[in-house]
């Protein structure tokens, strides 16, 4: 009997730790984004730092891909176009293969992207919270690492 009670403990446990993990990320995308970037001062981000919707007609210079199915996504990147730095959050449809939505988007992502300056594919960062990718495309290795802490502290 203490077997099957320690048993079914484990399975219970186990269970909440797996959901626990697949917690959605509260807020909306801006919100997100301005609490990714929180550890960056305002005088270390590129200049002219602007959100961007992320829809069809913009999707492929954002993600390299239109082949993702997502419910909405934003885009933060200089204005100015020779600093190398895009961060693009997306956040999936119900149900969605994240693992492959990631691996389409680091196949698929340009990190040449930029007139005369790129982000080593090395660097490419794609990450995810439950349904919420991030995909950070930044040259500047201090606030790469910045802003991916910032997201897996969410």
């Amino acid at each position: 009997m203490i077997k099957k009670i320690s048993f079914i403990t484990i399975i219970i446990l186990s269970l909440f730790l797996i959901t626990g993990c697949d917690k959605k990320v509260e807020g909306s995308l801006e919100e997100i984004m301005t609490k990714v970037y929180e550890n960056i001062k305002e005088e270390e981000r590129p200049m002219m730092l602007t959100n961007m919707e992320v829809n069809s007609d913009n999707i492929e210079y954002y993600l390299g891909t239109n082949e993702i199915e997502y419910e909405e996504a934003l885009a933060s990147e200089s204005a100015v176009g020779s600093i190398a730095h895009s961060v693009v959050l997306l956040r999936a449809k119900p149900n969605s293969d994240i693992e492959s939505i990631k691996t389409k988007i680091k196949e698929s992502i340009n990190p040449r992207k930029w007139i005369c300056v790129g982000v080593d594919e090395k660097d490419i960062i794609v990450e995810n919270k439950g349904d919420l990718i991030i995909l950070i495309l930044v040259e500047d290795s201090k606030t790469r690492q910045t802003l991916e802490k910032g997201f897996n502290n969410l």
